[in-house]
């Protein structure tokens, strides 16, 4: 290690006096002229991590659905996966040394982490369409090249692709081919598949009008669209010829703001559906024949595809685990749901994609979707062995089901969420149930809720348990939150730290909207009161 030549480097990606930044679920995001130190910093931690590892990992330039002016990175692990969490730690170090530190940190985690330095490394690097990424990237292949690492630059990718390109390398092509035209092969062949006995009637065509929020997603899905069988037509809306990535627009306004993205006009009941920046996430919606706008997000995913794999594995006569997993924000509707109409097991992890994951590895079938749209199916080995098996050796409908469980494992980006992988997964069930948007969004209705949060002088004096669902500090606040839910009927209410600013987030629901919105505001004065509020205090009406 060249550590002379890592520090006359790192001088040309000098790291701004004072800054402080965490990696978490979503790696480092801030603004984009701060990050040229961290992107430099992580080429350098992708190559130990390649070497630790002797497997490629992956370094992804995008800060999804945040706005334009910012930009992140996020290390992708040898089969795909998130970061190591002792990796994040690391992450976090070097990206807060200081100048005169940086070497220091590099030869601490090295010695950490037992990296062999003599090893080959091998980066595989991609971005997102912002007007920074580019550059930025080349300060990621400067850290990779001058610790000695080799690197291919795939340029353009959504990020659940480069997700797909690392665990194709690291397996030799059993997951797949690592490249572009692979990807596209593998996922439009197993829709194609899944979705026949729908469109060989010669049906009407099926058309789902996609807001891509004038991001990668865009590129890629106008690319893919050759792939996609006749059955499905794919409009595209929002697709970066103007407009700026994620302005009113993307998957996280419209789940925030429960409306239409600005740049697609809706006629009365047709599909539509939202990515976000990096098309890692995506929300279904419509509107009414009165003009009410119907939000369809990741909890009826989860409830949709879930009830489909349960369906399957009757007909197979398996008795696979089935597992879904859910955070605190999951609408108290869909649980019910799950456990009371489907019977299916339904369990609750802290916030972040992370911990779902986590989770969901536990069960040989683990369904998890944020509310927010962000998730996937993960397959354990033995269940994708045996399924694979039984649709080589059943026949009639119970091969017939077979194959369909094994289309989804195709499918499916097992390492992350993936919006388009998950939308040809809803394409096709909703095709092969005959199931129209409102049908399927009136499986059940959701509870009336809020979010809101509130500004308080350190967020590390709010301390929760369960899941974040109860609050152990400061102490008296989960009892004054105890009394407001018991005044309103159906009704919940939890608070939690923000994970990256000092504000507290809050979500009430209850059995209208009016209730709902007097709850959230009861107990956003409750944590202004008891947890340090700064500012205007919380007023009704928000």
């Amino acid at each position: 290690m060249d550590l002379d030549a890592v520090t006359k480097h790192s001088a040309s990606h000098a790291k701004p006096d004072g800054l402080i930044l965490q990696y978490g679920t979503a790696g480092f995001r801030t603004k984009a002229d701060r990050l040229d130190h961290v992107m430099f910093r992580m080429g350098l931690l992708a190559v130990l991590r390649s070497k630790q590892t002797k497997s490629t990992i992956g370094v992804m330039v995008t800060a999804s659905h945040n706005p334009e002016d910012d930009n992140g990175v996020k290390l992708v692990d040898p089969l795909g996966e998130m970061l190591a969490p002792s990796w994040e730690e690391h992450a976090t170090r070097l990206a807060n040394a200081e100048e005169q530190d940086l070497a220091r940190a590099l030869v601490a985690i090295s010695e950490e982490a037992a990296v062999n330095l003599h090893q080959d490394a091998f980066v595989v690097i991609a971005r997102d369409t912002r007007p920074s990424s580019e550059k930025l990237s080349e300060s990621v292949i400067d850290g990779v090249t001058v610790l000695g690492g080799q690197f291919h630059d795939y340029g353009l990718l959504t990020t659940p692709q480069l997700h797909y390109m690392v665990c194709c390398r690291n397996t030799g092509g059993r997951y797949g081919e690592a490249t572009i035209d692979g990807y596209f092969h593998k996922l439009s062949t197993a829709f194609a598949e899944l979705s026949k006995q729908a469109f060989c009637s010669g049906g009407d065509q099926r058309t789902l009008k996609v807001d891509c929020a004038n991001g990668i997603g865009a590129l890629k899905l106008r690319e893919m669209k050759q792939y996609l069988p006749q059955g499905l037509s794919v409009q595209l809306f929002n697709d970066g010829t103007s407009g700026k990535l994620n302005h009113f627009c993307g998957a996280d306004f419209v789940k925030s703001h429960q409306k239409p993205p600005e740049g697609l006009e809706m006629k009365a009941n047709e599909r539509c559906c939202s990515f976000d920046g990096d098309a890692d996430r995506i929300i279904y919606y419509y509107c009414d024949a009165d003009g009410h706008f119907h939000l369809i997000d990741g909890d009826k995913i989860a409830m949709l595809i879930s009830s489909f794999l349960k369906e399957l594995l009757l007909e197979i006569g398996e008795s696979l685990t089935v597992g879904v997993v859910q955070t605190a924000y999951a609408n108290g509707s869909s649980t019910r749901y799950l456990e009371e109409v489907m019977k299916v097991p339904v369990y609750c992890t802290k916030t972040g994609v992370k911990h779902l994951h986590h989770k969901a590895q536990e069960f040989d079938l683990g369904v998890y979707f944020e509310a927010n749209g962000h998730g996937t199916v993960l397959f354990s080995k033995a269940a994708e062995t045996k399924i694979r098996q039984l649709a080589k050796e059943l026949e009639d409908k119970k091969g017939k089901a077979a194959k369909m469980l094994e289309n989804v494992i195709d499918l499916f980006n097992q390492a992350t969420g993936d919006a388009i992988s998950d939308m040809l997964v809803i394409e096709a069930i909703l095709a092969l149930k005959g199931l129209t948007i409102q049908q399927w969004d009136a499986l059940y209705t959701d509870l009336p809720n809020r979010q809101l949060k509130v500004k308080v002088a350190d967020r590390e004096v709010i301390s929760t348990t369960d899941a974040e669902r109860q609050v152990v500090k400061p102490p008296g606040l989960q009892e004054a939150i105890n009394d407001l839910v018991r005044k309103y009927k159906l009704s919940r209410a939890f608070v939690r730290p923000s994970g990256t600013e000092d504000v507290v987030r809050v979500y009430a629901e209850a059995d209208s909207q009016e209730n709902a919105d007097s709850l959230a505001y009861e107990v956003s004065l409750a944590v202004f009161q008891q947890a340090g509020g700064v500012g205007e205090r919380p007023q009704p009406g928000f």
